[in-house]
């Protein structure tokens, strides 16, 4: 049962990570294609690493999850910490550069 537990938080934080890096990724790309778009491109830049070391260690989590009850509870540990920083981190570059509508 708690394996069932560490898998679904671990895919969780991996989709939390992975929705990070891909709105840094069209955030990016969008700032390429504008004139004036440097400030945002360097922020990005700058976001890379916090996108990275989220999504590597909520993969981690998840390897983690083939492994016995121990390792169980070590995923949910790891994987909710980088969740949370990914989503948090998401939340801030979305404040940042949402524009009204």
């Amino acid at each position: 049962m708690i394996n069932l537990i560490a898998v679904i938080i671990a895919i969780a934080s991996v989709l939390a990570a992975l929705g990070h890096a891909g709105y840094l990724a069209m955030l990016g790309s969008a700032a390429g294609k504008r004139a004036g778009g440097a400030p945002v491109a360097q922020y990005v830049r700058s976001r890379w690493a916090i996108a990275g070391g989220t999504t590597a260690a909520s993969l981690l989590a998840w390897l983690l999850t083939s492994g016995g009850t121990v390792s169980d509870v070590f995923a949910i540990i790891i994987a909710v910490g980088s969740g949370a920083v990914a989503t948090k981190a998401l939340q801030s570059t979305q404040a940042k550069y949402r524009s009204g509508g």
